[in-house]
C-alpha cells in the first residue's frame, strides 16, 4: 500500500507555520481532553488538533473498517492493536482530507467547528495504556563513558554488551505525559568513603535523553519476532525522558540492576509520530564490532535520522541547551531489540514501550545524561544566564525535542517533553 501521506509536495489548508515539527506529511497520533472536557484520540497539523472521533463520526473514514468507537477512546491501544494496514489507511485519508484541493470538510463551518481545535484549547494526555515497560541501553558511547566512569577505559564494556541489547523492565505505573512535573526521590544511598548507607532525598537527580518505541499486539506466548518482522509490528515513536536517581542507583543496582533510581518518573512526549512518517528518514545503523548470532542480524536501513536536544531551564530564567545528539548513534536498533525481546517466546501487546537507552554521540557535547556531561559532577555544565550544574536542581525544568530534516522533505517533529523537578514531596499536613 503506497504511502501518499508522506508525500513532500502536498499542502494543507489550515493555515501552519513555516517550519512547524507537524506539517501535513506527518500525522502523530495521540489522545487530548478537549474544551467541552471530552477525551478523545487525534492528530495534530501545525497547531491544530484534529478530533478524529468527531471526523469518524461525521463519515470521513467511509471505507476503512473500523469501529465505531475506535477513536472515541482515552488511549490509543485498540487503535494500535488494528495493525500497519489500518494505520496506513487513516494517515492517507487524513492526508486527502485537509489537502488544500479537498474542500469537503473546508466547506463545512459546522464539521469544522466539530473537529478541529487550537492546540491552546486542548489538553495532553498520555497517549497509550502501557501495559510493559522495557528499557534497553543502546548506546555504545554512553554505555563506554559510564563504565569508563566506575571501572576504567579497560574494562568500559561489559562482556556481553557487544552480543546483545542489554535491558531490563521498568515500570509503567510511573511514565507522564509533557507538562507534568516530578518529585525528587528518596532512597538508600552509599556516601564516600562510608561502610553502612544512609536514607534521604537523591542528591544526583539526572535526565536521560532517549526516545522509546510503542508496540502492536505482535506475538504469541512462545512465538518470537525476526529483525525482518520486527518493523511491521512497531507503531511510532516519542521523546523519553527517562528520570534517574545516580546515588540511589549506585548503591542498588548489583546485582539486579535498576530499580528505586529508575521507577519514580519517565516523561514522554504526548504525539506519536509513526514509523512511517519517518520513512524518508532512514539511514545505516553503526557496524557490529563482533559477529552477530543469526537471530539479531539484519538487512537494510533499520535507525532514522533524528536531531535531539535537551535543554535546562532553572526557574525564572532563559533555557540553556546542554546536548546535541541523534537517535541514529544507538548501536542496536529497534529491530534487534524487538527480536531480542522476543527471541525467547515473551509476548509483545498493544502499547507495549520500549526505552532506547541513553543516546549519547561521539563527543562531549552530544553526551545524554548530566553524569556524562559533568563527568559525574568534576566538570559543571555552564548555564548562559551563569551559573552551572552538576546535575539538575529542585524547580530546574528540563526540556527534550527531536526533530528529522532531509533535503527536499518537510520537517517531522516530535515537539517537546517538557519537565520540572520539584522539591521532595511533603505530605499535607491534618
Amino acid at each position: 500500500m503506497p504511502l501518499s501521506a508522506n508525500n513532500p509536495s502536498i499542502k494543507t489548508w489550515l493555515n501552519t507555520p513555516k517550519n512547524t515539527d507537524f506539517p501535513i506529511q506527518n500525522i502523530p497520533f495521540g489522545v487530548f481532553l478537549t474544551r467541552d472536557d471530552v477525551i478523545t484520540i487525534g492528530t495534530r497539523i501545525g497547531d491544530y488538533a484534529i478530533d478524529l472521533g468527531a471526523l469518524h463520526q461525521l463519515g470521513y473514514f467511509e471505507g476503512i473498517p473500523l469501529t465505531d468507537d475506535i477513536f472515541l477512546q482515552d488511549t490509543l491501544n485498540d487503535f494500535i492493536a488494528d495493525g500497519r494496514k489500518t494505520w496506513r489507511l487513516v494517515r492517507n485519508r487524513i492526508s486527502e482530507i485537509f489537502n488544500e484541493s479537498n474542500d469537503a470538510l473546508r466547506e463545512n463551518k459546522k464539521h469544522r467547528e466539530t473537529v478541529i481545535f487550537d492546540m491552546s484549547e486542548v489538553e495532553m494526555q498520555l497517549p497509550v495504556q502501557i501495559g510493559d515497560y522495557t528499557d534497553f541501553y543502546s548506546s555504545i558511547e554512553h554505555a563506554t563513558n559510564v563504565g569508563t566512569m566506575f571501572r576504567g577505559e579497560e574494562n568500559a564494556l561489559m562482556p556481553n554488551w557487544l552480543h546483545l541489547p542489554v535491558a531490563y523492565h521498568g515500570r509503567s505505573s510511573s511514565i507522564i505525559p509533557s507538562g507534568i512535573p516530578v518529585h525528587r526521590p528518596q532512597g538508600q544511598k552509599l556516601p564516600n568513603g562510608a561502610t553502612e548507607p544512609i536514607f534521604g532525598p537523591s542528591r544526583l537527580v539526572d535526565f536521560e535523553l532517549e526516545m522509546a518505541f510503542i508496540t502492536t499486539a505482535a506475538n504469541n506466548l512462545g512465538e518470537s519476532i525476526t529483525t525482518k518482522d520486527a518493523e511491521e509490528n512497531i507503531f511510532g515513536l516519542v521523546l523519553f525522558n527517562d528520570w534517574s536517581a545516580r546515588d540511589i542507583q549506585k548503591w542498588e543496582y548489583v546485582p539486579l540492576g535498576p530499580f528505586l533510581a529508575k521507577n519514580f518518573a519517565s516523561s514522554i512526549s504526548p504525539w506519536i509520530v509513526t514509523l512511517d512518517a519517518l520513512e524518508p528518514f532512514r539511514v545505516e545503523s553503526p557496524k557490529p564490532k563482533k559477529e552477530l548470532l543469526p537471530y539479531l542480524q539484519y538487512e537494510g536501513k533499520k535507525s532514522f535520522d533524528i536531531k535531539l536536544e535537551v535543554a535546562l531551564q532553572p526557574e525564572g530564567k532563559k533555557e540553556t541547551v546542554v546536548a546535541k545528539s541523534n537517535f541514529k548513534y544507538m548501536y542496536w536498533n529497534m529491530s534487534q531489540q524487538l527480536a531480542h525481546h522476543t527471541v525467547n517466546g515473551c509476548p509483545v501487546n498493544a502499547g507495549d514501550m520500549m526505552g532506547s537507552g541513553t543516546l549519547s554521540g561521539p563527543t562531549q557535547d552530544s553526551y545524554g545524561s548530566m553524569l556524562e556531561l559533568s563527568w559525574r559532577g568534576e566538570r559543571p555544565v555552564r548555564l548562559d544566564e551563569g551559573g552551572d550544574r552538576k546535575f539538575i536542581e529542585d524547580n530546574d525544568t528540563v526540556i527534550i525535542r527531536g526533530h528529522c530534516k532531509a533535503k527536499d522533505t518537510p520537517r517531522i517533529g516530535f515537539g517537546e517533553v517538557s519537565t520540572k523537578l520539584l522539591p521532595v514531596f511533603q505530605p499535607k499536613t491534618k
